[in-house]
């Protein structure tokens, strides 16, 4: 760059613009042309140094505490920017802030003496420099505020997602209060042990889809040393399904030891479901009652058939007929059948969780599955038969998830 270029590149300097051309001249004739690498580090924080640049090409970043864990930029500085002249004022000359070049950097060096000689020869330089002290300070300030005004939405934002969080928290804790409540409500439901019935092995297992299942299975005494089975299935799962099989479920302990077959029991129960339920929900049902010779009176409202086996493992054959949910319809059509379990046979009642279990292919498990694999494991103990099932129909579904609530019930006529 020719000592005249340097001249005009000078005068476009915001604290040199005012000066006269001749001063212009001499200031540019005293400069010294520099150029740096990529990342070399024109000033140091902390160190002194009796010179300062003005950047003529490439730009240059500002870093605080350069090389340290706490390291970060300040700024980026085009063409035309002043490079350490603050130091020239401070008594211990230190720069407060590193300078690196980001790409390819020429500078021109101005040395603090020809720049206090400068000042002598131009005293109102010194009103120039305060001006932009001033905006550059201002700058600062501004900088900083909105700095803090941002840092401050964060905070609010942050409180706002915090305070979000909590009530989250507080709903989930609540939740979690429901549903411990609503699992002692299901738990309450199940009997505590299994009935005694001689020459019988008789054992349950149900496994909800959530938290809380809207399956169920029950046994109760009834005269004659007759035992009432019960497995019913809720609409729905969760607390609501809950709620009403337990109500489904006190509603037949009521009216079957003052009924004479579980069809009349069953018959009374949805009288009562229509009458006090609101929502509506209903209730698939299987009502049963089994006695020492080994004859089970059962009644179906909407609730998959039972399987027996006779002494042979073979399917003893009934005559179906059609069931509806109880909770529904006022005149409800219902399946009332009587079977005998014959000795060395098996009865299971299960809900649709069991036989309407899907693989990865949305096949269903089926009844007709559960007809041919029970034989193969009918030997085993009720409660082995029971869990055996569970891992048939487990390995069935793969990793799809379980989809409904699994209950069955294995009464198996021993001698």
């Amino acid at each position: 760059m020719s000592l005249t270029e340097q001249a005009t590149f000078v005068a476009q300097i915001p604290l040199f613009a005012a000066l006269p051309r001749p001063e212009l001249e001499h200031l540019a004739s005293k400069l010294k042309p520099r150029e740096f690498a990529p990342g070399t580090v024109l000033l140091h924080e902390g160190k002194c140094d009796d010179h300062f640049y003005i950047l003529v090409d490439g730009e240059v970043e500002v870093i605080k505490a350069l090389g340290s864990p706490d390291e970060r930029p300040l700024a980026t500085k085009p063409r035309g920017t002043l490079l350490g002249e603050m130091s020239l004022f401070n008594p211990e000359r230190r720069h407060t802030a590193s300078v690196r070049a980001k790409a390819h950097v020429r500078a021109m060096e101005m040395t603090r003496h020809d720049f206090d000689a400068l000042l002598h020869r131009v005293p109102t330089l010194v009103y120039e420099m305060l001006r932009l002290m001033s905006q550059r300070l201002e700058g600062a300030e501004n900088a900083t505020i909105r700095d803090l005004r941002e840092k401050n939405r964060q905070l609010t934002v942050a409180y706002q997602e915090l305070q979000a969080a909590q009530a989250q928290l507080i709903v989930k804790e609540r939740l979690e209060r429901e549903l411990a409540i609503a699992r002692q409500i299901q738990e309450s439901i199940l009997p505590e042990s299994l009935p005694h019935l001689d020459g019988f092995d008789i054992a349950a297992l149900t496994l909800p889809a959530r938290a809380v299942g809207g399956d169920y299975y029950d046994f109760f005494p009834l005269d004659g040393g007759r035992v009432g089975l019960v497995v019913g299935d809720a609409c729905d799962k969760g607390i609501p399904a809950a709620l009403f099989i337990n109500l489904t479920n006190s509603l037949v302990h009521v009216e079957a030891p003052r009924t004479p077959s579980p069809e009349a029991t069953l018959r009374l129960v949805n009288q009562h479901l229509l009458e006090m339920n609101r929502s509506g929900m209903f209730a698939t049902l299987l009502y049963g009652v089994l006695d020492g010779s080994g004859q089970l009176d059962y009644c179906r409202a909407g609730h998959p058939h039972p399987l027996v086996l006779d002494q042979d493992l073979r399917p003893v054959e009934t005559q179906p007929g059609r069931g509806m949910p109880l909770g529904l319809l006022e005149d409800v059509q219902l399946d009332a059948q009587a079977v005998t379990i014959p000795i060395g046979g098996l009865a299971v009642v299960y809900s649709d969780g069991l036989s309407e279990a899907l693989d990865r292919s949305g096949n269903q498990f089926g009844a007709e599955r559960l007809a041919a694999e029970l034989p193969a494991i009918s030997h085993l103990p009720a409660a082995d038969v029971c869990a055996q099932l569970w891992s048939l129909v487990e390995a069935f579904m793969g990793d799809q998830p379980q989809s409904d609530d699994f209950t069955v019930v294995v009464v198996k006529r021993v001698g």
